[in-house]
């Protein structure tokens, strides 16, 4: 975690190698977000995105050790390239089932690099916060790595 927050908040500050564009569509369409969304052993078999505000997502990522892990929201605020603002709730019966938080993403362009800062808020407890550390720090390994080769392939089209 990046910075001083509440106990309910998460802030993840994280450099790309990749422009804001290719980061913003990565978050934004169903086929990218299955290539890198969950922790570095779940796959994301399911996602669907109505990628407008009102709009919804939803998407289940799995792993042979916990199974099917279902989750989704709807589009506060979209900002092309620039910020996403969305909530985000599991659907499934764990600790962290229907509580809904607010996740704000910008995005800020440096030098053909990106910085994506992710804030996520509010979590039940510290517990609860601290168990996204992991997922989504996680997750954020496999986009970077993604987000390079998408980048890649752009530079080179």
């Amino acid at each position: 975690m990046n910075g001083r927050l509440s106990d309910d908040e998460l802030l993840i500050t994280r450099e790309f190698d990749a422009p804001a564009s290719v980061l913003f569509a990565l978050w934004s369409k169903p086929e990218h977000m299955k290539r890198w969304m969950g922790p570095a052993t779940f796959t994301c078999p399911e996602a669907e995105i109505d990628f407008r505000i009102g709009g919804a997502f939803r998407a289940m990522i799995k792993s042979a050790e916990l199974g099917e892990n279902w989750f989704g929201g709807t589009y506060r605020e979209i900002e092309q390239d620039r910020r996403l603002v969305f909530t985000f709730a599991w659907e499934n019966d764990g600790p962290s089932a229907g509580v809904e938080t607010l996740v704000t993403i910008t995005f800020q362009e440096r030098g053909g690099k990106t910085v994506q800062t992710f804030h996520q808020r509010p979590f039940l407890n510290v517990e609860r916060r601290n168990s996204h550390v992991h997922g989504w720090t996680s997750a954020f390994d496999k986009l970077e790595s993604y987000a390079t080769t998408i980048a890649k392939k752009e530079c080179t089209a």
